[in-house]
């Protein structure tokens, strides 16, 4: 009894913060603030929906590949956010007038004095 009343706590919650993130996909106003909502919910949602399996089952081998999911996640998301996060900020595809402080363009800047355009040849 107990133990099912947590895997659905469990289930509830990982599923609610899955669903907070991918709200936040389609409300969001621009893609940082879309990139940070499918980042960081969904991996913590990810990880409550993992530990129900993990005492739903009550086995301790499924337990290391649980956590290989896990730690994957965690490993790609960061990446993959960075990665998008860094194509739209070169392609320009971010609201400037949403960001409080672009630290990047400074940056960006000198980079293009430095190397000038014969660089990119």
């Amino acid at each position: 009894m107990v133990n099912d009343v947590v895997v659905s706590a469990l289930l509830i919650s990982g599923a609610l913060l899955s669903l907070a993130a991918a709200v936040g996909l389609v409300r969001f106003p621009d893609l940082l603030s879309r990139m940070h909502a499918a980042t960081k919910p969904q991996v913590l949602g990810l990880l409550l929906l993992l530990l129900a399996l993990a005492v739903e089952f009550e086995s301790w081998l499924l337990v290391p590949l649980l956590v290989l999911c896990w730690v994957f996640q965690l490993l790609t998301s960061p990446v993959s956010a960075h990665m998008v996060g860094r194509a739209g900020y070169r392609t320009r595809h971010l609201r400037r007038d949403l960001l409080t402080l672009d630290e990047l363009d400074d940056v960006v800047a000198r980079a293009a004095v430095d190397h000038g355009p014969a660089a990119h040849q």
